[in-house]
């Protein structure tokens, strides 16, 4: 039998046995626009049911359609909020956003470790859906190295997932190979997304294990899908944190991207996002 040395240590162990719902983490980077990174991230959990909590890596000034500023945190102060939510809730699945200096991607390497994050999501934010760059080429260097073989799944565009495959893509048996290619090389899950390829269909794909599997939805008549990514890897985390088998989590999160776009909102100009909320 386990001693406590007080009532309090007692009931902190009892609480973290029996939370409510799955807790999961974003360790991303917070968009004043709210359509993507740790605002989307917390929105998704939100309509998926489960616990969202947050780590800011960097803050933006940014609308949908332009990035103006990035200010990432100190080291230091990204480790402390890792920190601070293991030590007070029991972390399902993490996922990473933008991690814009090396540094950063250092101390998420580090915490992966020291707070026992059980499943690790990274979505390697290099480019945004604007074409800014995201990250620089010693993040990009420490991500491919240290970060990835860390992680369970990897979530990429097309850019990022030539980027990380090390050659072009321009039709669907390229990225076919792309996703095998970086799910070996990383020796992690990949799914690459083919928003970006033309065609009447939009065609995700999966490589787990040397297992591979395409998700299919028709093309939407859209301009706007800024978030789009984020929201993507925030459901898959959400999934797979509420114990859904990687195709089935896959599946659910292009689903509700999906939805999302379809049902997406006129505010300003711009159209975000709208999810609804799940059952």
């Amino acid at each position: 039998m386990v001693a406590f040395s007080s009532y309090g240590a007692l009931m902190t162990a009892f609480d973290f046995a029996n939370s409510d719902v799955p807790v999961v983490l974003s360790i991303a980077s917070s968009d004043s626009g709210a359509g993507s990174g740790m605002q989307a991230d917390l929105k998704t959990f939100s309509v998926l049911n489960v616990f969202g909590t947050c780590a800011i890596t960097a803050v933006t000034a940014q609308t949908p359609r332009e990035l103006r500023k990035i200010h990432p945190v100190p080291p230091a102060v990204l480790m402390e909020q890792i920190q601070s939510v293991s030590d007070g809730f029991p972390i399902s699945a993490a996922k990473t956003g933008m991690l814009p200096t090396r540094e950063l991607v250092d101390i998420v390497c580090e915490a992966d470790e020291t707070c026992g994050i059980p499943v690790l999501v990274v979505d390697p934010r290099m480019i945004s859906s604007t074409g800014a760059r995201l990250m620089d080429s010693e993040a990009v260097d420490v991500l491919k190295t240290k970060l990835l073989p860390l992680a369970r799944v990897v979530t990429s565009n097309l850019h990022e997932a030539e980027i990380l495959a090390g050659f072009p893509i321009g039709n669907l048996d390229d990225l076919r190979k792309a996703t095998e290619t970086i799910s070996r090389k990383y020796n992690v899950a990949c799914v690459t997304k083919g928003a970006d390829l033309r065609g009447e269909d939009v065609v995700d794909i999966l490589c787990d294990e040397g297992d591979m599997a395409e998700f299919v939805l028709p093309r939407l008549p859209i301009t706007d899908n800024h978030g789009a990514g984020c929201t993507f890897s925030a459901a898959l985390t959400a999934n797979i944190a509420k114990g859904l088998l990687m195709t089935d989590a896959v599946d659910q999160a292009k689903k509700l991207v999906y939805q999302g776009l379809k049902n997406s909102w006129h505010v300003g100009h711009h159209r975000p996002l709208h999810l609804s909320i799940a059952e």
